[in-house]
């Protein structure tokens, strides 16, 4: 069964919101505790998908304490769930943190459903246009 939904309560929405305030300031653990062993990662500053939980880890650790965004902004977070899997996806804003004045993100996560709790199987960051 799919359920499509626009609104900002929904679980996972609720998990991202948190792990990116963590991430805002500095800390990517909020992202590695929700990953599952068999993540998949997309970042535009990679040549490559990172696979398993051990690569985005050595990834994020390289960064810790260096992102940074005292001013952030979810948008338009859309969660469609399919069974046991929930595919958020949402527009992500910074400013004037350590990527300079203003960044501008797409977001995809795949969220998969296992025993009562939410895991990321699958990430995709890349950067969006300005706004016209």
């Amino acid at each position: 069964m799919k359920r499509s939904l626009d609104v900002n309560h929904h679980t996972v929405i609720d998990l991202e919101k948190a792990a990116l305030a963590r991430w805002c300031n500095g800390d990517p653990s909020g992202f590695l505790e929700l990953s599952a062993p068999d993540v998949a990662y997309f970042d535009p500053f990679l040549s490559e998908r990172l696979d398993g939980l051990d690569k985005l880890t050595a990834y994020y650790e390289g960064i810790r304490g260096k992102i940074f965004a005292p001013r952030y902004e979810m948008i338009m977070p859309h969660v469609s769930e399919i069974g046991n899997a929930a595919v958020l996806t949402f527009r992500f804003n910074s400013y004037s943190g350590s990527e300079g004045a203003e960044m501008r993100w797409n977001c995809t996560e795949v969220y998969r459903r296992e025993d009562a709790r939410w895991w990321i199987v699958h990430t995709h960051w890349s950067f969006t246009g300005r706004e016209q």
